[in-house]
């Protein structure tokens, strides 16, 4: 390879090198030639980059750009370098199209239904009978059927299709609505990215989309790499290339041994300075994304090539708009313990919400199949009894022969029949419910960005309200994520809050000041705050920046010491790592002599203190006899109140004999305490309310974090999150694991079991730990439900966790993209607080469904019922079909509407979780769904049989032909509404509650649609004319109706008051899937890890497979029990 790239450098007859040289812009690399290189590690990598460039400084000069000075800071030039080399960015997948979300809209079961429905009596709605009836056929009437009604037959089969139209656009809009929304925020988060570069000599953060090839970039402990590069200098320098490699173990770079750089990977320890070699989609991390969601990318790429060979590199690049450092760790979530990679593909897609992953989606799936069942059932009845009747009465009792020619005149009563059936059918199936879901979720996400929830996947939103425990982040979730000083040790005095600067001996003052100005990174800094009254921002290391804002609270500034005493004067840098756990530099002092200043964990720096500073600033001995003391009476108090203690430490040498600096345990001992300081990241003040409405609501949070035991069982104590008295574990990471593995050190269900339930806080956990327990939690089956886990993470080593739990809250501030990607929910403001929103919400969008079931499925009943008995007694449903639909659509979709807007209560909070096994319709909701049921059919069966005596008017049943539309049936029609009205009020509450009108007023729409459907109703009444089939009622009909209406409220306080429990008839409906359609995703989950060429392979058998998952989980819902 190396004698390759020789060749084709120096054997190139010259012609050809000057073709080049345009194509290269002048560079001395193509970019091929660099992909390949970054493609090496280690020794081959060095010997390939002295073979071709002689060493990294070649390099440099080939890329035009000085290892010291950086790029020049000219627009041109890097303009350049990004048309050759690319962007540095990845471009995002492409966004579904509009079409697309409306074709995923429409496989929704329930739709499909709908749709046949209405297709087969649009059909049948423009069937022509043939020739007029002759005398020999009999002329039995078909039930009474006026041209107004045969005209309006397509109505109901297109107000069907207008229903389902409505569905699909408004799930297509807000699909589509939310994926821009979430790429707004992406891109938001993206620009926020920045990276130090250096370009003309100056150190510049630029965003990290404008890097590009030749840029010297600093790097530093905690980097995240945003691009490939070669290092050119480094200290100390440790890797974390597992997102890459899987290594977990840190890799050790240095320019001599192995430069290499790989974008996506961590910095753990260390820093130093790199040339970029490759960007966006050429550098490492590119390329594995280019093959993780290339499926669609490569053909449109090679498209792209055809059209302009020239700049096909960059017609991918230039096309997106997004650039990504962290995206490298998508990889990392592949590697979780599941074959995740499922999902994962689906997150790709452009987040379409995980249909099997949803408990309401399969439960209402289920519902919806059930129903339609039971539908089907009741018109193929319907259509048995017409048919038998029609043929009893004509063969039989008029001892009619069937006659050729009369043949058509009998098909078509079968037909008109085979109509009413459809009818039948139409009513019981309730086209408003994929509606109201999705409507309510719409509604919810919508509000839930107000309460800085963004909602990647719908369906996360409802899987909330059953959420039974929460594993928390502690920093930045719980806390605030600002580390502060608030305890201090100094010349013998321990001080419970900022010393004034007046108390303090100038000396000590002064030796504080520069060990903590000068021994913290160069990069960290206090600046100025961004807004009018927010706090200053800490950009950097969050302890360092505690330290300096203590230099800042005593009325000093680090700036002038660092001016004083710039970077590259500094003698020696051991940097801090988590061995040493302790950081020290050393200074070259005026007289010749050097100073060492170093600051680290207290536990450790005292050990190697021999004198202390006392009050007056001079020296005393300090033996392990005080050391003790110091831990007893200083240290462990500050540990007990959650602060991280840190000792500041000094030692002057003698410019006579210069130590030995490699000899590292040597330099750094026989130090001086100056102080110990006590840091504390505080709690944020409204976490404890809200860890006290999880626990009221019966959710377990528990705390998952990296720091010690000791801090996190404080701040756990401070959240609310363990209480005294109570029986709880607090375990750390090792002991977790010695816990839960056997003697192979494999991971064992059941001891997992014995853990799990009493653990509240898991100290110094490892991501994997965190991984492990989610997934012992969600596989437990110990307790009567499965338990819904959501979890919080901003880490990329949290994406598997986060991609392992029910709900995944990625930070949207701190956390890293991989995290967001992996999420199910980012919380824009990284606190606690918006998870109890997101809780109620969830609760709230069950609710409402719950609401919207109770009101629909009494409108059904009745109306199947009426159109059934109808048919049969009367042979006409006494519902005509255009008024079933205004009663169908309209009070559906107004009702959806209505209560599926319903704005969330604290109430909400007060009650335990659902459990995913948890029918949708309670035995509460059948009793008022019967007993509304009975009510209704009552009233409506006395106004069909003897309404007419009772009013004094006409009879509406067998009515001639043509006859116009009755008062009769229109007292039956205005009646049955207004029992839906006043019963759509009933509906609001679904436990039983006593107070239906609790709240109205706070939920606008409802009121709104409640009156607005009442005028409509008063204007189809008394102009719908033929049409409506309808007759004008007089004010007194009208107040009957009314009143019977009002009469539904008063029923309603009766059925409240019959004790469910004492009905143990009543089924309930709706239930989860059952425990034996293990789904094939689940069964994908236990699979291990699958290698790339493996998953690459299996890309093509995941999409079949989740075709067949559809078909499978909506085929097998309706066999399981319930």
């Amino acid at each position: 390879m190396g004698d390759m790239a020789n060749s084709s450098i120096e054997f190139h007859p010259k012609p050809q090198q000057q073709r080049e040289v345009p194509h290269v812009g002048g560079f001395g690399c193509t970019l091929a030639e660099l992909r390949s290189l970054m493609e090496l590690r280690g020794a081959e990598a060095l010997q390939k980059i002295q073979e071709a460039y002689g060493d990294v400084s070649g390099l440099c000069r080939r890329l035009k750009t000085s290892p010291t000075e950086g790029l020049a800071d000219n627009a041109n030039d890097l303009e350049k370098r990004r048309q050759i080399y690319g962007q540095n960015f990845i471009p995002p997948k492409q966004p579904k199209t509009f079409l697309q979300l409306v074709w995923e809209a429409l496989q929704d079961v329930t739709l499909i239904i709908l749709e046949v429905a209405a297709i087969v009596s649009l059909g049948l709605s423009f069937y022509a009978p043939p020739g007029e009836e002759s005398e020999a056929c009999g002329n039995v009437s078909g039930g009474a059927e006026d041209e107004g009604e045969a005209e309006a037959g397509w109505i109901e089969g297109a107000a069907i299709l207008l229903s389902v139209i409505c569905v699909v656009l408004v799930t297509a809009f807000n699909d589509w609505s939310k994926e821009k929304q979430f790429r707004g925020l992406q891109s938001r988060i993206e620009q926020e990215q920045k990276f130090t570069v250096i370009r003309n000599g100056q150190l510049l953060q630029v965003p990290v989309a404008a890097l590009v090839v030749g840029d010297i970039a600093q790097v530093k402990y905690g980097d995240l790499l945003p691009a490939d590069g070669v290092l050119i200098q480094g200290n100390d320098l440790k890797i974390d290339e597992s997102s890459l490699t899987g290594e977990s173990d840190h890799v050790r770079k240095s320019a001599d041994k192995d430069p290499m750089l790989l974008s996506g990977t961590h910095v753990m320890e260390g820093s130093g300075r790199m040339v970029v070699t490759a960007v966006g989609v050429n550098s490492q991390t590119g390329i594995i994304f280019t093959l993780l969601g290339a499926g669609g990318e490569e053909e449109e790429k090679k498209d792209k090539k055809g059209k302009q060979q020239d700049g096909a590199m960059d017609s991918s690049q230039t096309r997106a708009k997004k650039q990504d450092g962290a995206v490298a760790m998508e990889m990392q979530p592949l590697k979780s313990a599941e074959g995740g990679e499922m999902e994962e593909r689906e997150k790709k897609k452009a987040n379409v919400p995980k249909k099997e992953k949803s408990v309401l989606q399969g439960k209402l799936t289920k519902l919806a199949v059930q129903i339609g069942k039971a539908g089907l059932v009741m018109s193929a009845i319907t259509v048995i009894i017409l048919v038998l009747y029609f043929v009893i009465e004509t063969f039989v009792v008029d001892g009619r022969v069937w006659l050729a020619e009369c043949t058509p005149v009998y098909v078509q009563y079968f037909v008109k029949f085979f109509i009413i059936g459809v009818t039948v059918l139409v009513v019981a199936v309730p086209e408003g419910l994929p509606l109201a879901v999705t409507i309510s979720l719409a509604y919810s996400v919508k509000k839930m960005m107000k309460d800085n929830n963004l909602v990647r996947h719908l369906d996360a939103c409802e899987t909330m309200g059953n959420a039974t425990a929460i594993c928390s982040d502690k920093t930045g979730t719980l806390t605030t994520n600002r580390m502060t000083v608030v305890q201090s040790y100094l010349g013998d005095t321990h001080y419970k809050e900022i010393p004034a600067p007046s108390a303090l001996t100038p000396k000590i003052l002064d030796l504080l000041v520069h060990a903590i100005s000068i021994n913290s990174a160069y990069t960290t800094k206090i600046l100025p705050p961004e807004k009018e009254g927010a706090l200053p921002r800490q950009v950097g290391n969050k302890t360092e920046c505690a330290l300096l804002g203590f230099v800042l609270d005593l009325k000093r500034d680090f700036q002038p010491v660092r001016e004083q005493i710039p970077e590259d004067q500094l003698y020696k840098v051991y940097t801090f790592n988590s061995v040493r756990k302790s950081m020290s530099t050393v200074i070259r002092m005026p007289d010749g002599g050097f100073r060492l200043f170093s600051k680290g964990a207290s536990e450790i720096l005292l050990k190697k203190c021999t004198n202390i500073l006392n009050s007056n600033g001079e020296l005393r001995g300090f033996r392990p006899r005080d050391r003790d003391d110091m831990v007893k009476k200083i240290i462990e108090p500050m540990a007990c109140d959650g602060l991280r203690t840190i000792c500041i430490a000094y030692r002057d040498f003698s410019a006579i004999q210069e130590p030995d600096w490699d000899n590292e345990n040597e330099v750094v001992g026989d130090l001086t305490c100056i102080a110990v300081v006590g840091i504390e990241d505080p709690v944020r003040p409204e976490v404890p309310e809200a860890i006290r409405k999880c626990q009221r609501a019966g959710i377990t949070v528990r705390m998952v974090t990296g720091d010690n035991i000791n801090t996190a069982r404080a701040i756990a104590a401070k959240c609310g999150i363990i209480q005294p008295g109570e029986d709880f574990l607090c375990l750390e990471g090792k002991e977790f694991n010695r816990r839960i593995r056997n003697e192979k050190g494999e991971i064992e269900q059941e001891r997992l079991d014995k853990v799990w339930p009493k653990l509240r806080v898991l100290a110094r956990s490892s991501p994997t730990d965190k991984h492990t327990l989610v997934k012992g939690i969600i596989d437990s089956t110990t307790g009567e439900q499965r338990q819904v886990v959501a979890v919080t993470g901003d880490g990329t080593n949290d994406g598997p966790a986060l991609k392992k739990a029910d709900v995944g809250f990625a930070m949207g501030i701190a956390g890293t993209d991989v995290a967001k990607e992996a999420s199910d929910i980012i919380l824009t403001d990284d606190n606690f607080t918006s998870i109890v929103k997101a809780v109620m919400w969830g609760r709230n969008v069950y609710d409402s469904i719950s609401k919207f079931l109770q009101f629909q499925l009494t409108v059904n009943v009745v109306a199947v019922i009426v159109a059934f008995t109808g048919a049969c007694i009367t042979q006409d449903s006494p519902l005509k079909a255009v008024q079933m639909l205004w009663v169908n659509l309209i009070m559906d979709t107004f009702a959806s509407l209505a209560l599926a807007t319903e704005p969330p209560t604290e109430s909400l909070l007060l009650r335990k979780p659902y459990g995913r096994d948890k029918p949708l319709i309670s035995r509460t909701m059948m009793k008022n769904i019967l007993g509304h049921a009975v009510y209704q059919l009552t009233i409506i069966f006395t106004l069909l049989f003897v309404g007419e005596l009772f009013f004094d008017i006409d009879s509406g049943r067998n009515a001639p032909l043509h006859s116009p539309p009755s008062e009769h049936y229109t007292i039956i029609f205005n009646t049955f509404v207004m029992m839906q009205l006043f019963n759509e009020i009933n509906a609001r509450k679904i436990h039983g509650e006593r107070n239906v009108f609790d709240g109205i007023f706070s939920n606008p729409i409802f009121c709104t649609i409640v009156l607005g459907t009442f005028g409509i109703q008063i204007v189809i009444v008394q102009f719908g004319g033929k049409p409506f089939s309808c007759s004008p009622l007089s004010t007194e009909q009208w107040l009957w109706c009314l009143f019977v209406g009002v009469g539904e409220l008063v029923w309603g306080q009766v059925i409240a008051t019959i004790p469910t429990s004492q009905l143990k008839c009543l089924k309930e409906a709706g239930h989860g899937p059952g425990k034996d359609e293990m789904t094939d995703e689940e069964l994908a989950e236990g699979e291990e890890e699958i290698d790339h060429a493996e998953r690459e392979l299996r890309r093509g058998q995941i999409l079949w497979f989740r075709g067949l998952n559809r078909i499978q989980t909506q085929g097998l819902s309706p066999l399981s029990p319930g």
